[in-house]
């Protein structure tokens, strides 16, 4: 696994930029990641002031080991070269591009964060919320070796394809689906979208086990109140991480004494069971490693 996969993103909590007591409050959060946001959480005649506040919090080192991005304004707006730039120069982990639709849009993204000076650790995350988006995803996860995740956006999305918010998300199964296949074709990170009723922690529960067992790293939140249903639900529970040990015991013991099956639980072992076991204790250890 390379280390831009490795690293834990099971609970990315937007925070809106033009917010100083937001910000503030972020420092004490359990999440993973979080992405500043200079877009829909902030209003236009605050854009500039944000983009000074959230630069300095990125500059400031208080946030400990947590992921730092910037969500800077999309691609079509006035605001987005001065975002870009700006950030390139606060050097955050990554720069969070909304309604990024084709390679080309993300090779002008990264040209304008070298124009500007962005240090390589400066990663793109490119938002998927459109149908153009979802029919071009694996175009877009494989345009650049800068851009390391892909977040779905699945509230534009929605609005895109007319469509309801149920529970199960029939409507937007397809489009999951596609981009999470596009992710791991160009071996890329991907996150589920927001949950939007913020008191429905049942529903909020179902719909991060959905995700995970999808295959999703993680999932976008919009409130603190989410960070520890989520953090608990997309890590590897103790009897995931019991049963990985046990699968690669039982295989390198079988490899050992020259046998060709091994069995765990009854069920047949193969190499890429013990993959992904192996997968999961490198996470499990990333993961206490947060602690």
């Amino acid at each position: 696994m390379t280390e831009a996969a490795l690293r834990p993103r099971r609970s990315v909590l937007y925070m809106p930029g033009a917010n100083e007591r937001a910000l503030e409050k972020a420092k004490g959060l359990a999440a993973d990641a979080l992405i500043l946001d200079l877009e829909d959480a902030v209003a236009p005649d605050a854009k500039a002031q944000a983009r000074e506040r959230v630069c300095a919090a990125v500059g400031s080192g208080e946030y400990g080991s947590r992921e730092l991005t910037i969500r800077v304004n999309g691609i079509d707006t006035q605001w987005h070269a001065e975002d870009v730039r700006a950030a390139a120069q606060a050097g955050p982990h990554a720069v969070v591009v909304p309604k990024i639709n084709s390679a080309a849009e993300v090779h002008a993204v990264e040209r304008l964060l070298e124009q500007a000076g962005a240090p390589d650790h400066t990663a793109i995350w490119a938002m998927v919320e459109t149908p153009v988006a979802i029919l071009h995803a694996e175009e877009i996860a494989r345009a650049s070796q800068r851009l390391t995740v892909l977040v779905m956006g699945t509230n534009d999305l929605a609005k895109e394809l007319h469509a309801e918010h149920v529970p199960g998300r029939a409507p937007l199964l397809t489009g999951l689906s596609l981009c999470l296949l596009a992710a791991r074709a160009a071996g890329k990170v991907i996150l589920d979208g927001v949950y939007n009723d913020v008191k429905d922690l049942a529903g909020f529960e179902a719909e991060c086990l959905q995700g995970k067992e999808f295959g999703f790293d993680g999932k976008t939140l919009i409130h603190p109140g989410q960070l520890e249903p989520c953090n608990r639900l997309f890590a590897p529970s103790p009897e995931e991480v019991d049963r990985s040990r046990r699968i690669i015991a039982a295989f390198e013991e079988a490899t050992a004494r020259g046998d060709g099956v091994v069995t765990v639980d009854g069920r047949m072992i193969e190499v890429l069971h013990v993959d992904n076991a192996r997968r999961v204790l490198a996470l499990a250890d990333a993961v206490a490693s947060l602690a």
